[in-house]
């Protein structure tokens, strides 16, 4: 019955007029920037993130809620149309979903990839509701000491699953905790790491750094690319599924859903994991693999299943206990941040509104883009005829005036600007940026609840193994390092990630 009332709330709080504008308008961004190749949704709101400023923090969360998830809907359609991933996770959707395109299959593949995405999402989004209320009650449980540990946990979660080097992850795990103790330090008011610029007082910006290793570092990248683009241009038919292909398409949807609800939630996850894993699953229980990568709907169904149910059960953790399993939710974490909203199981008590509007929003937001998906194919593939080279300079334009418009200041520009050459330093030096942004954002409730803990357990650092819980979470995160430093588990985490 309770969460009958908390669902009543939430669509109480996700209908209202203001906050489904905001939920369509985060559902066309997303499928729009899904679209186009270069740009994807931690670009977007790294972005968007000055913008929405000027909005409450439930139309805030809504639209860039609907901007990751609508971004899983927008990159399969040029990913079977164009062979073109528009988003990371829907790069294994190439291999079926453009033969079956080839094949004059191009109508069904988009029609099983826009329900497949659509059943998950509301399956994701029921687990979601299910598990926030149960582990939002477990993590009041939690001291300073289980806080900590459970930090540990998901930055190691996040090094594991990281793709490339480890010891290179490792170091932007480092990096990112550096620039989150850059400023004020709250116990004894001592400036660190600030150099005497007054305007580093208050910490890197979130939005600066954010903006800079994403935003500005992938339209330099992509700057550098030659834009090659293999529109179909055959006239698209037959979105109907006949029953072979339902038949067939179905228990890929199933599996997929299950596979991506439950990799979501783990530290580190998310979509990209999720539909690579997806594919796998499919091509090694199939009776046909050979038929893998010619216009196996399973392919399509699969995949894209797994990515969008892990874009929604990703925000269990960070909305029940406070930690972002991967860098979109940390961009989240941070949006939240600087509305005054501390991320974490104080926001079901103390902002249920806000809590049930972004998941009920959810469902609504699946059913708009369901609904706008395939009645707009024409226009989003218009869309990539526009070269990238008028593209981008608007875009830079936009990021100047939304950061200008934070604090009136033109130091977050340079700032910005030096955060996008680290971020293109880094890109050619091969380093995942994305661990460092997690470190930022969990370095400073990491030191905060180290110092905590350690203050009440008058510096004895037993604390942390003495407390059951902190002590698991602490076992866990050496269980994984030892785990992936076995040789025949990294050769095997190297070739999954390179196939």
């Amino acid at each position: 019955m309770e969460l009958l009332s908390n669902l009543a709330l939430g669509f109480q709080t996700a209908v209202s007029p203001m906050n489904l504008l905001y939920c369509l308008v985060g559902a066309l961004i997303g499928t729009l920037i899904g679209v186009l190749p270069g740009i994807g949704p931690v670009q977007t709101i790294a972005i968007l993130l000055p913008t929405t400023f000027a909005l409450p923090p439930v139309s805030a969360l809504i639209m860039l809620a609907g901007i990751y998830y609508g971004a899983q809907y927008g990159g399969s359609t040029t990913s079977i149309l164009v062979n073109v991933p528009g988003e990371a996770s829907s790069v294994v959707t190439c291999l079926d979903g453009h033969q079956m395109a080839r094949q004059g299959r191009g109508g069904a593949a988009l029609t099983i990839a826009a329900l497949g995405s659509f059943v998950a999402g509301c399956f994701a989004t029921v687990v979601l509701a299910l598990l926030a209320v149960p582990l939002a009650e477990l993590a009041f449980r939690f001291g300073p000491a289980e806080y900590f540990s459970l930090m540990v946990f998901g930055l190691v979660g996040s090094v594991v699953l990281a793709s490339g080097s480890l010891i290179k992850a490792v170091g932007m795990i480092v990096v990112g905790l550096l620039l989150g103790m850059v400023g004020t330090d709250v116990t004894s008011g001592a400036h660190r790491f600030t150099f005497g610029i007054p305007e580093l007082a208050d910490g890197v910006g979130f939005v600066s750094l954010a903006m800079g290793l994403f935003g500005i570092c992938d339209i330099i990248t992509s700057l550098e690319k030659r834009e090659k683009r293999d529109i179909l241009k055959s006239r698209l038919t037959g979105f109907w599924l006949s029953r072979r292909e339902l038949r067939e398409a179905a228990p890929a949807v199933v599996r997929g859903t299950l596979l991506g609800s439950l990799l979501g939630i783990l530290p580190g996850g998310g979509a990209i994991i999720s539909s690579f894993t997806a594919y796998m699953i499919e091509k090694k229980s199939s009776r046909r693999p050979e038929s893998f990568g010619k216009g196996n709907i399973c392919g399509v169904a699969g995949p894209e299943s797994a990515n969008n149910a892990a874009a929604q059960t990703s925000f269990v953790p960070l909305l029940t206990l406070g930690i972002p399993p991967n860098v979109v939710l940390a961009m989240m974490a941070g949006a939240m941040m600087i509305h005054g909203i501390q991320p974490g199981p104080r926001v079901i008590t103390s902002n249920p509104a806000l809590f049930w509007g972004v998941i009920v929003s959810m469902w609504v937001g699946n059913l708009m883009l369901i609904l706008l998906n395939l009645p707009l194919i024409g226009i989003w593939v218009r869309l990539l005829t526009v070269p990238y080279r008028l593209l981008y300079p608007a875009i830079l334009v936009f990021c100047c005036i939304g950061l200008y418009s934070v604090n009136n200041n033109t130091f977050d520009i340079g700032l910005t600007a030096l955060c996008g050459l680290l971020g293109y330093g880094l890109h050619k030096l091969e380093c995942e940026p994305a661990p460092l942004i997690l470190g930022f954002v969990l370095g400073p409730m990491m030191e905060e609840n180290l110092r905590r803990a350690m203050l009440l357990a008058r510096g004895d650092p037993s604390v942390f193994f003495t407390r059951p819980l902190s002590l698991a979470f602490l076992v866990l995160a050496l269980l994984l390092l030892i785990a992936v430093a076995l040789p025949g588990i990294r050769r095997g985490r190297d070739k999954a990630f390179t196939e």
